[in-house]
């Protein structure tokens, strides 16, 4: 991501240089890398059903993970007996009825084909966890593309033209319901904040911690709100967490989504987002008699977004200068409390779309969610995640890409 950080007086407070933005808001000053997220106990959400404001709810029973692919109350990789709400194997660390990947891959996974064995600058061979050479300091330099398919989501993330390195991370986990049917669908996406130090170490924590975090609240039994906004609050404390006391502090943004419904013919989603990365909803023709139209789901954290809420058309405010500066981020300077009272909702559709996860490297050139929908949801779903990315790099490919496609069926 380009965008800034909070760059100026006049990015939190419009009106201290853009006359077209009426009335005065203070912001508050940066907080210490030390200080914890604020974050409200209840829950402010923005609902949206088939035809009114108020979404339907799905039951929230607990969701309890066994080893679904193995023998009742046995891990399906070693056999060795696993609780109910065990998350992983004591005897070999098989993950227990949940199948996830996350991108870009560490630089050790995949036998190292996540990038040259040697470093570029000094020839050394000695990388740490993150990627950087021993020797010299050089980050290794990784593959343009990492893509993946999970059945019910479809990832696929990309450098672009003009990056050097990929700032962006995406990660997915899909809960396996019976029949071999997806059960429950949880999905992150992050772009990291350009202008901080180590960006690409933010969002990769931050869909890591993103995911566990959902994962967790749904294994103990949370509603879906309550499950996308714990994930939320794991990415917000990961990202902290690994700021340094001399000012270091990795940024990121920070969208959401946990997808349930699979085979009721009604399906929830919950979502959050932090800072300008977008969740969008996409119907196809054929559905456009019964499902909602396509529409973005979330409300950017950024300048752009400031002037809207003050009168200004969405073309005008994106022309605007310091339209990619963002208001909230997730950061050790971020803040006391880097949410805002919108950051999550729920929505509630039927079939046949696509839920689209994406960073601003791709919605920056087709912001509108019909014109999105032109390209997801015309072919089938991981060529269609590439064609999303395609679409970016022949328009440009300015900034880092990344594409979370899941299909609503």
């Amino acid at each position: 991501m380009s965008a800034d950080r909070r760059p100026d007086a006049a990015a939190t407070n419009p009106t201290a240089a853009d006359p077209a933005v009426p009335g005065a808001a203070s912001a508050d000053p940066p907080a210490a890398a030390t200080t914890e997220p604020s974050l409200p106990n209840s829950i402010p959400t923005v609902s949206a059903d088939l035809n009114t404001t108020t979404a339907g709810t799905l039951p929230t029973e607990p969701l309890h993970l066994p080893a679904a692919r193995g023998r009742a109350g046995t891990c399906p990789k070693c056999q060795a007996p696993v609780g109910a709400k065990d998350r992983y194997c004591e005897e070999c660390g098989q993950e227990i009825g949940a199948r996830r990947v996350a991108l870009p891959r560490p630089v050790d996974e995949a036998g190292g084909q996540a990038g040259p064995s040697q470093c570029e600058s000094c020839g050394g061979s000695d990388h740490d966890s993150d990627g950087y050479c021993r020797g010299c300091g050089q980050l290794r330099s990784q593959p343009d593309r990492f893509e993946a398919d999970l059945g019910a989501v479809y990832l696929a993330t990309d450098r672009g033209l003009s990056h050097s390195r990929n700032e962006d991370s995406v990660a997915a986990a899909v809960i396996d319901g019976p029949g071999g049917m997806p059960g429950t669908t949880v999905i992150v996406v992050s772009d990291g904040v350009s202008s901080s130090e180590d960006p690409q170490a933010a969002s990769g924590a931050a869909v890591r911690a993103g995911v566990d975090g959902c994962l967790s609240a749904l294994a103990d039994g949370d509603s879906l709100e309550e499950a996308v906004y714990a994930g939320l609050i794991a990415a917000t404390k990961a990202v902290r967490a690994i700021a340094k006391p001399n000012g270091h502090a990795p940024s990121c943004t920070y969208v959401s989504a946990i997808v349930r419904g699979y085979g009721t013919g009604r399906f929830e989603i919950a979502h959050a987002n932090i800072g300008d990365s977008r969740a969008y909803w996409l119907r196809t023709e054929s559905s456009a008699s019964v499902c909602p139209p396509s529409q973005r789901l979330t409300k950017d954290d950024s300048y752009a977004q400031t002037l809207v809420d003050f009168g200004t058309d969405d073309e005008t405010a994106m022309q605007h200068p310091r339209a990619h500066h963002l208001m909230r981020w997730l950061g050790a300077d971020s803040g006391a409390e880097p949410a805002a009272d919108s950051c999550v909702g729920t929505f509630t559709t039927t079939g046949p779309g696509v839920l689209l996860l994406c960073s601003d490297g791709l919605w920056n050139y087709r912001p509108g969610a019909g014109d999105l929908a032109a390209i997801a949801t015309v072919a089938e779903r991981m060529p269609a995640a590439r064609e999303l990315v395609e679409f970016a790099l022949r328009s440009g490919g300015r900034d880092n890409i990344t594409v979370a496609l899941a299909p609503i069926t």
